[in-house]
This record gives C-alpha cells, structure tokens and sequence, in this order.
C-alpha cells in the first residue's frame, strides 16, 4: 500500500511510504525534506523490516526539546497506514 503523510513538528513535511499489506513489511521510505543524509539513512535501515518493529523502536523518540522527530514522525505514519 502507497501512502503519503504529513508530518507535524520536523523539518521534513512528508513522508512517502509503501507498506506490504500482506506482511506488514516496508518495501520504501522516503522523506521529502529534513536532512537529507539523516532521513535517507532511516530509510535504508527500516526499508525490509516489519512495520510493527519499526514503530516499536522509533514511536516516542525526540529531537532536541521538540516534542517528536522524523523517526517518531515515521513511527506515527506507520500506524496511519496500519490503522492502529
């Protein structure tokens, strides 16, 4: 499943997703903004894993003194997706 998000509190706005309906995996991660080298490596290292892990290890993670990040703002993205 193709899903494009918004994102609240982070430099980047958006995040692009595709997630295997079947098996819960993600097949692509992009976000569109943000540091660049940052978000690219999130997205190598979750691209192939379970979703549900990957909101397991990222949901609540924050940047600085903001109340969330990219990481926690994929982990977000990912439930909207999943319904959860």
């Amino acid at each position: 499943m193709k899903a494009a998000y918004r994102t609240e509190g982070t430099c980047a706005s958006d995040i692009l997703l595709d997630v295997d309906e079947q098996t819960g995996i993600i097949n692509k991660v992009q976000f569109v903004g943000g540091c660049n080298g940052n978000t690219k490596g999130i997205a190598s290292l979750v691209e192939g894993q379970k979703a549900d892990d990957v909101i397991a290890r990222l949901e609540g993670i924050r940047c600085g003194m903001k109340p969330t990040s990219c990481p926690d703002q994929l982990a977000k993205a990912l439930r909207s997706v999943l319904g959860k």
